[in-house]
């Protein structure tokens, strides 16, 4: 039995334990789905409304493209990653708050096993928060994605991207005020500050390169040639960083976990 487990442990994955992490994750916010995707897509559109009617009349096309139509896929990513960073987060915070993470730490999942099964909630979440939304602007605005295969790619790294943050996040945070602080002062300045609502070409040398640091950008970016067609940066190069950032969250959240960071009592 002993030989077993250790096979297990070290050698290979334990599938139904995999699943049942993912599948409780995935429950979790549908369990109350007008939160987690209906007010996303409200929240979607008013952000497209108003600024398309405070600022849409007095700008001309943006990268050749209808200033509603360059928001639509800016918004649209800014919606999916910060679902993705909630419910990783969220789950991570609310069972060290309530004093139960023992019950997904205990069982025999290892350290691998449990970031991929809290990434498969954030990815779940954030790809039918997508869907949602593209659905959405084809019936309000016709608007069709020009490769939706790429644009697919994009958003699900997109959401293990910040998926893994979220449980980065969730590991560092033992109180609902910090992980707050880390969405309001991290998250969401980095997700209004790449390009969701302007492109990089109407900004300054200087800000178009602290731009370019921004990760949140490519996914923005990536998004946006998936959508229109149009891209600010190499798509290919795009890929490439949010892949990279997405992997290296990723080993974080893993390093953590092995170590018991911040979750040992």
């Amino acid at each position: 039995m002993h030989r077993n487990m250790g096979e297990r442990r070290f050698g290979r994955v334990n599938w139904l334990g995999l699943q049942t992490l993912s599948m409780r994750e995935t429950r979790r916010f549908m369990a109350v789905w007008t939160q987690t995707l209906a007010a996303p897509l409200i929240t979607a559109g008013l952000f497209l409304t108003v600024f398309n009617l405070a600022i849409g009349p007095s700008r001309g096309p943006v990268m050749g493209v209808d200033f509603v139509a360059f928001l639509a896929p800016g918004i649209l990513m800014m919606t999916v990653i910060q679902n993705a960073f909630a419910n990783t987060s969220s789950s991570i915070v609310i069972s060290k708050v309530q004093g139960n993470i023992v019950d997904t730490l205990m069982p025999p999942l290892s350290p691998a096993e449990l970031v991929a099964g809290f990434l498969a909630g954030g990815a779940a979440r954030g790809l039918i928060v997508a869907l949602i939304i593209t659905a959405a602007l084809w019936l309000t605005l016709g608007l069709v994605p020009a490769n939706p295969i790429w644009l697919l790619v994009v958003v699900l790294i997109g959401a293990a991207m910040l998926g893994a943050l979220g449980i980065v996040a969730g590991i560092l945070s033992n109180k609902f005020d910090q992980i707050a602080a880390i969405t309001n002062f991290i998250v969401t300045p980095l997700s209004f500050l790449s390009g969701t609502f302007y492109s990089l070409e109407t900004l300054p040398g200087w800000l178009q390169t602290i731009s370019h640091l921004n990760p949140v950008f490519y996914l923005i970016d990536g998004a946006r040639y998936g959508f229109l067609g149009v891209s600010d940066s190499n798509p290919v190069l795009a890929l490439a960083i949010i892949t990279a950032t997405a992997t290296a969250f990723s080993a974080l959240g893993w390093y953590w976990f092995r170590k018991g960071f911040r979750l040992k009592p």
